[in-house]
């Protein structure tokens, strides 16, 4: 590559003294003479570079989090950084007794084998962050290759370790950094659901509350090295936000050994249930908001979507009570976390749809609610892995006739509200505020509305509801039970 002036880059000369430099090493540091030479990945002569042939297998898995409702996740770090600073840091993982994934890059590997060797001796795992951390996605396939594959096969040589995962500079990831992957030898290419940057201002409370959002089952922080100025700090954060949510770090390989296989959208059940179909006219549909019936039966509901902090919590104290209740996903926060989702369906509750980004449908056109329904079911169908409860709430509660008849002919036949609102999503309302307003509002057959919003009261009041309702006589039941399917 050459500048307007005819010269060559330092982007161009770096990699390359690199890549002079490991085909030394991997050739056991012999001269290199017309003959040709076996260095590392290829037969290579001094003068000629091999062509590398295209792979046609199947491209590595990829993984920005892993598909699992198991309460755990994964700590990784990218380079590494100076002697003193990584000693720092794995006495630091000691202490909380955490075990954590190194993508390490090649040529530090060959700078400092020592180091890495102390890593693994740590017990964390050693994995492929590229020969140099260069930005893959702007190389050519040969070039993606040769990171990958030379990087790999300087930490075997001087580890002892075969990496088994790679990951790029930027976590960024192409078919055909997955190609280049696959052909060397590499299981997967790991990107991350959170990358802990540097903290600017912020207080150590705002810190915890940050990091608390992003601790979900089956995700991967990544952290790097040499940019974080508060790497070692940062450990006793995590392992605290992880603590307080119920969740746990484990090794990387061992949470992705236990991880599920997610079918494609197209081999679930039931994907195509919902479908745009602005010919509404003749669509039925069918409302309810409470039974009539002489029963002490109630449903309790809950709508939106939060975080695993938050839903978990909301999980667990069903469990406990032994309540199943509905949902309504709110699907723009489902496709950020499936898992979480999928916690919801496995625990045997009804999963229905909210639309994907909660707008008010009576301000919509037919149009856009019909694809707003259709991406949720979508997303929701992928993320549980089996067809929805084919139900359908609009946010706010709000609609009218023709919001009704545009909703059922995309095949939600059944929309459903609520007649007890406790308005717990307002922030400043108490649990007891909570609590009393629907003590004062249920009835026989009633549907309550709560929310699965952070930073609301609605976890605190909701054990002491579900305890003061049984005194009153009421079982709790499923909406699909109370209304039918």
């Amino acid at each position: 590559m050459q500048t307007a002036t005819g010269k060559r880059s330092k982007n161009y000369w770096f990699p390359m003294f690199s890549l002079f430099m490991v085909l030394v090493l991997l050739a056991g540091c012999a001269p290199f003479h017309g003959e040709e030479q076996t260095v590392g990945y290829s037969t290579q002569k001094s003068k000629t570079t091999h062509e590398i042939i295209r792979y046609s297998g199947e491209k590595s898995k990829a993984f920005p989090f892993v598909y699992t409702t198991n309460r755990e996740l994964s700590l990784t770090f990218n380079g590494m950084t100076d002697r003193e600073t990584m000693k720092k840091l794995l006495d630091e993982l000691d202490k909380y007794h955490l075990k954590a994934a190194f993508f390490l890059p090649g040529m530090r590997v060959a700078e400092e084998p020592d180091l890495a060797k102390e890593i693994a001796s740590r017990g964390h795992e050693v994995e492929n962050n590229t020969l140099n951390q260069l930005d893959l996605t702007k190389l050519s396939y040969d070039q993606m290759y040769s990171e990958i594959k030379l990087s790999k096969d300087v930490i075997q040589k001087e580890t002892g370790i075969t990496p088994r995962y790679v990951r790029t500079k930027t976590g960024n990831y192409s078919d055909d950094i997955r190609l280049a992957a696959a052909q060397a030898d590499q299981e997967a290419v790991i990107s991350s659901s959170l990358f802990l940057h540097d903290w600017g201002k912020e207080t150590d409370a705002q810190k915890m509350h940050y990091v608390r959002k992003y601790i979900n089952r089956g995700g991967v922080i990544a952290i790097d090295t040499e940019e974080s100025k508060q790497l070692v700090e940062n450990v006793s954060l995590l392992a605290r936000a992880a603590e307080d949510v119920g969740y746990r770090f484990i090794p990387l390989r061992e949470l992705i050994h236990g991880g599920k296989e997610r079918k494609p959208l197209q081999q679930i059940g039931g994907y195509d249930a919902a479908r745009v179909n602005l010919n509404d006219h003749e669509s039925s549909y069918r409302y309810v908001n409470k039974e009539e019936t002489g029963k002490k039966q109630i449903a309790l509901s809950f709508d939106d979507w939060g975080t695993d902090y938050t839903i978990t919590r909301i999980l667990d104290i069903l469990d406990k009570y032994h309540v199943k209740a509905s949902f309504f996903l709110r699907a723009d926060g489902v496709e950020r976390n499936p898992n979480l989702a999928r916690a919801i369906a496995e625990a045997g509750h009804d999963v229905g749809n909210h639309t994907y980004s909660h707008p008010v449908v009576t301000k919509i056109t037919q149009a856009q609610l019909q694809d707003e329904i259709v991406k949720a079911h979508q997303i929701i169908t992928e993320a549980i892995q089996q067809k929805p409860t084919m139900y359908f709430r609009p946010p706010t509660g709000v609609f009218d006739e023709s919001t009704l008849k545009a909703i059922s002919a995309t095949g939600y036949h059944t929309i459903t509200n609520f007649d007890v609102d406790p308005s717990d999503y307002i922030k400043s309302k108490t649990a007891d505020e909570i609590t009393n307003a629907i003590l004062e509002q249920t009835q026989n057959g009633s549907v309550i509305l709560l929310h699965m919003l952070d930073d609301t009261h609605t976890v605190e009041a909701l054990p002491i509801v579900i305890q003061k309702l049984r005194s009153r006589g009421y079982t709790f039941v499923k909406m699909t039970e109370m209304f039918g399917p």
